[in-house]
């Protein structure tokens, strides 16, 4: 990463960073990637809600091949600095076409699709640390968190127009025309990272392998002072992402209207956090924006219209945000030759998180209702950012 900073009265603008090549093809890149992922998702957990009527398969098929990341953080994670990041990110959007491909083309059974996304996450998990590695290259130190916010935007902008245009595409075609089209998406991806990326060398020098990543793992983990952060930016946001998985099985095909005000709530989040505040401000904010994701989820134990419980979930996706502060002060503890990695290691953790409060919360509505699950992992999301507070107060001054 480069030692150049901005004046400390400066703060970095959105203008100044896409005036730079490079992240304009890595932020461009990222999220064709996710249009497609989303619009894969939806339409796949749609797919098996329908078939099957079981909240826990759908939530399986949407959120589960997250946890094959955990695969990624312990076998090939150390590529995030020891590979070519142009190469690997190449590769990967390759095997995702392929994947999504696969998935339009054939009648496969559920057991085939769910392997096929898998495989895509297992590539995915060690891309995330390779793509986080290579924005903290391309960017100075203080655009970092303006150029993660900015990363974060296209997500939410992704998710908004994949879950939007994947619930209304499913009402006028098939699902595999969406897929399909998803697919294309994908495609659009690989020449976007091969010409708009620069030939960079590895930023350290080593094999990509178990045996340097497993080193890596330890050197990180053992780090007192990062596994505050590491489980603050994992376990709340995990439950909430449980809650979220519950979304089809209780609204059906009003899922996509719950999941786009979401996204908007966190680009929303990420936008004030990222653009408007400063080092100080961000660290502050996110001791509030912690307690904002939970607290809307809990109104699911009524029954509110649907256009009422879309505005609390914009509102409680709000405190996604307060992740950008913890990532930043994740990278300034971590020595810059381990930063693609412990980056990847926080990404692919949170995924993993992800799946399983997913599943647990299928498993859960299957055995009660939609509407009580949610409440219950939002109020276990919420006793989690209680539990953290303390630890992380120590860190985050």
């Amino acid at each position: 990463m480069s030692s150049c900073t901005a004046p400390a009265a400066s703060v970095p603008t959105y203008r100044q960073l896409f005036a730079n090549a490079e992240f304009r093809g890595l932020w461009a890149g990222s999220a064709l990637g996710n249009a497609s992922s989303t619009m894969t998702s939806l339409t796949l957990a749609l797919m098996v809600n329908a078939a099957t009527g079981s909240a826990l398969l759908a939530a399986l098929v949407m959120f589960g091949p997250s946890l094959a990341q955990v695969l990624g953080v312990s076998t090939l994670m150390s590529a995030a600095d020891t590979a070519q990041p142009r190469r690997i990110l190449v590769v990967l959007a390759l095997l995702s076409t392929t994947a999504v491909a696969a998935q339009a083309a054939f009648q496969l059974p559920a057991a085939a699709r769910l392997g096929l996304a898998l495989l895509v996450a297992y590539g995915l998990s060690i891309g995330s640390g390779v793509r986080w590695g290579l924005l903290n290259d391309v960017v100075t130190h203080d655009q970092f968190v303006l150029g993660r916010s900015a990363m974060n935007l296209s997500v939410g902008a992704m998710q908004i127009a994949g879950f939007g245009v994947a619930g209304l595409l499913l009402q006028a075609m098939s699902p595999a025309m969406v897929l399909w089209l998803a697919a294309g998406f994908s495609a659009l991806a690989i020449p976007v990272l091969r010409f708009g990326l620069s030939d960079r060398a590895p930023r350290r020098a080593a094999r990509t392998s178990l045996a340097e990543t497993w080193l890596g793992n330890r050197r990180l983990l053992g780090e007192r002072r990062t596994r505050p952060l590491l489980l603050a930016l994992t376990i709340p946001n995990g439950l909430v992402v449980g809650c979220e998985a519950l979304f089809v099985p209780y609204a059906g095909a009003g899922a996509g209207w719950l999941l786009a005000a979401g996204a908007a709530g966190m680009m929303s989040g990420d936008l004030v956090i990222g653009r408007f505040l400063n080092r100080a401000q961000r660290r502050v904010a996110a001791r509030w924006l912690r307690f904002v994701l939970a607290v809307p989820f809990l109104a699911f134990v009524t029954d509110l219209p649907l256009g009422v419980l879309a505005a609390l979930v914009a509102l409680g996706s709000c405190g996604y945000a307060a992740s950008l502060a913890q990532q930043e002060v994740l990278v300034e503890l971590t020595p810059p030759e381990l930063r693609g990695q412990v980056l990847g290691i926080e990404s692919a953790l949170r995924m993993t998180t992800f799946g399983l409060c997913a599943i647990a919360a299928g498993t859960l509505a299957d055995l009660t209702s939609p509407a009580p699950a949610i409440t219950t992992f939002a109020a276990a999301s919420l006793l989690a950012s209680v539990a953290l507070t303390i630890p992380l107060t120590r860190i985050m001054t």
